[in-house]
């Protein structure tokens, strides 16, 4: 029909997805409900929008570069000490966004703090925060090539745009004095215009070692630390005591 076919060129050209997409469908069905034009008119622009949030959600979704496991509502608390369920429940309201505290999961590996982190960062998409998951080396890398790769580019103008970062396994590695500099840089820009969570298995002051300058390591902790939350976790290896194995159990 010549007119469906131009209800989806329009469509196509006012960036109308889902009538661009379903235009048959939804003349159908409205030959067969025979709403008003006020209902109609009403229905198409309502399904617009529930169509542009779930690509809004699914664009974010994919831009966070979550691990694979991040549901909190799996968060097992019988392998890390150091977080109740009362808090946990607190931290997925996210209240704490609101005036840019940060977080900082500390504690010794398999403990569950990517894990919290994660499901936190999915937990502020789903709420309609741009939020974005990275590892500390991430980090380092989008600084060291913005200057040189677009993408890199990109992805650190979205950093000084997200309203909640995490940032995995930070100072797990020694870092050079120039790439500190310009991480101490981005984290001063971050700082009281976006949240951040830091997992680490050190310290605060353990930082300065592996960023080998106390007055940069200071000033560094005196951003992160101005308000923020410290949980400080402890417990078994949640990966030791789920170790997969390759071999089948014998049979005796």
């Amino acid at each position: 029909m010549e007119q469906i076919k131009q209800i989806k060129q329009y469509a196509d050209k006012l960036r109308l997805t889902k009538l661009r997409n379903n235009a048959d469908k939804m003349v159908h069905q409205a030959q067969i409900d025979s709403p008003s034009y006020l209902e109609y008119t009403h229905e198409l622009l309502y399904q617009e929008i529930l169509q542009r949030r779930k690509n809004d959600y699914e664009r974010r979704l994919k831009m966070a570069r979550l691990p694979k496991s991040h549901d909190l509502d799996q968060y097992d608390f019988n392998f890390a000490n150091g977080i109740t369920r009362p808090q946990l429940k607190e931290l997925r309201e996210l209240l704490w966004m609101e005036q840019n505290y940060n977080v900082i999961l500390m504690g010794p590996s398999g403990t569950g703090k990517t894990f919290l982190a994660a499901g936190l960062i999915y937990q502020a998409i789903t709420s309609g925060y741009k939020a974005y998951f990275m590892t500390m080396e991430d980090i380092i890398n989008t600084i060291k090539m913005k200057e040189m790769v677009s993408s890199a580019l990109a992805t650190y103008n979205r950093l000084l745009k997200a309203h909640l970062i995490a940032i995995d396994d930070i100072m797990l590695m020694p870092i050079k004095k120039h790439e500190a500099v310009a991480f101490f840089n981005l984290i001063n820009q971050l700082h009281e215009q976006c949240s951040i969570i830091i997992t680490t298995n050190k310290s605060p002051k353990q930082w300065a070692e592996n960023l080998d300058d106390e007055v940069l390591t200071s000033a560094l902790l005196d951003r992160i630390l101005y308000r923020c939350e410290v949980i400080k976790l402890s417990g078994s290896s949640y990966r030791m005591e789920n170790r997969q194995t390759i071999f089948k159990e014998e049979k005796s």
